[in-house]
């Protein structure tokens, strides 16, 4: 089994993984994911391959010098990784971003990660383990910068177990070498500090430093469609642009950077076409989002860091895995150092934010998120049965912790 999945295990101290074959796999899961292709045939839908620009309110034209019309059009152009050219080196260096990433057949022998967003810290683990050593870069003080100090604080005290390190509050100032040969990357403090060490070698680079929208060669002043100071197309809650009958979708609209998201803006737009629109749009959504890493990060709503900011008033239960959720059937160190924790309202029992740290956490955002969408409060769900053994089991318990209202 594990020769089918690339790695070669003679004795624990000699653990390697033959990328050859890892990337092998990740091609016949693509292939396998790509059979919504024939979909186009069944329902007769016509796929064109080429490059498509605005050249006039509803008139596309595509790179073979097709003019397209149609009462409705939807710009999803997506996004791309952020490269900053203003890095001395970096550019040159020809560094990976995720794309490349998940092509490469090689294991880099030192990966020198920039940046320490979702996409950073996934390949930082994913390729740790496959036994590369890893470093991570991140200009802020915390990986992760929108979450909670604490949650990181836990997830990253499990990554480093692992060998990975983390450099914050750093920056790359300059960038020598070619990346999957060799890199040099000069840095700096971001907050004033005196850095340990100021420059760090390594084999590969990938640049996880954040996206741009895929907005800038569509030509869309030719059509009167506007767009936002951050590059993405101008919509409202109903994701109409500027131009009625076109609308935008997913990252190049702004939209949260999940695919889950996408997916729902094209439930809004589809409302709007076919004359049943959602009356709130896009407005007051539960974002859910996982990171995917061992153990999973799952969040939906409010983060504590948010409300404080926001001058929101809360109740918070918080209880470890290890206490709560997993301590009946199982016994696993990585599956009981996490925990959760919930932000409820003051004055009711509405759950205002839900976050967990553990394997598979992201199964126990639905049951939450159903309970904040319905406006129901904990009590709903302490009532709930679940299956034993499963995490959602431990929620009844979770929510007996709940601070009694003032």
């Amino acid at each position: 089994m594990t020769h089918k999945h690339g790695i070669d295990l003679k004795d624990a101290q000699s653990l390697k993984s033959d990328m050859a074959v890892v990337k092998s796999r990740k091609d016949e899961m693509v292939r396998t994911l790509n059979g919504f292709l024939g979909l186009f045939e069944q329902f007769k839908t016509e796929l064109i391959r080429g490059e498509g620009r605005f050249v006039g309110p509803k008139v596309v034209q595509v790179s073979d010098g097709r003019l397209l019309t149609a009462d409705n059009i939807v710009i999803c152009t997506g996004s791309r990784a952020f490269v900053d050219a203003g890095i001395p080196g970096l550019v040159e260096s020809m560094p990976m971003t995720h794309i490349e990433m998940l092509d490469l057949d090689v294991l880099p022998s030192h990966l020198i990660i920039i940046g320490g967003g979702y996409v950073g810290v996934e390949f930082a683990q994913a390729y740790r383990r496959f036994g590369a050593e890893v470093t991570v870069i991140q200009r802020q003080e915390q990986i992760l910068p929108q979450e909670d100090e604490d949650v990181v604080a836990c997830l990253v005290g499990i990554l480093e177990k692992e060998g990975i390190r983390f450099l914050v509050n750093t920056a790359v100032e300059s960038v020598s070498g070619l990346s999957g040969q060799s890199v040099k990357l000069n840095l700096k403090s971001t907050n004033g500090a005196v850095l340990t060490e100021t420059s760090v070698q390594g084999s590969h680079i990938l640049v996880a430093a954040g996206r741009l929208p895929n907005t800038e060669d569509l030509d869309l002043d030719k059509a009167g469609i506007k767009k936002t100071a951050s590059g993405h197309v101008l919509v409202d809650e109903q994701l109409k642009t500027t131009v009625p009958g076109v609308y935008a979708a997913g990252d190049c609209a702004g939209s949260p950077y999940f695919t889950h998201m996408g997916y729902d803006d094209f439930r809004v737009i589809l409302g709007n076409i076919t004359g049943s629109p959602r009356p709130e749009g896009t407005l007051g959504r539960h974002v859910p989002s996982v990171l995917f890493t061992t153990p999973e990060l799952a969040q939906v709503g409010l983060r504590e860091k948010e409300a404080k900011a926001k001058g929101i008033e809360y109740r918070l239960v918080k209880a470890s895995m290890g206490s709560t959720f997993t301590r009946s059937h199982t016994l696993d160190t990585v599956a009981t150092e996490g925990f959760a924790k919930a932000l409820l309202a003051k004055d009711s029992d509405r759950i205002l934010g839900f976050v967990a740290l553990a394997p598979n956490a992201g199964e126990m955002l639905p049951v939450v998120s159903l309970t904040m969408k319905k406006d129901l409060g904990y009590q709903d769900i302490r009532g709930l049965i679940f299956v034993h053994p499963t995490l959602n089991e431990g929620l009844p318990l979770f929510f007996l912790g709940v601070p009694t209202r003032e």
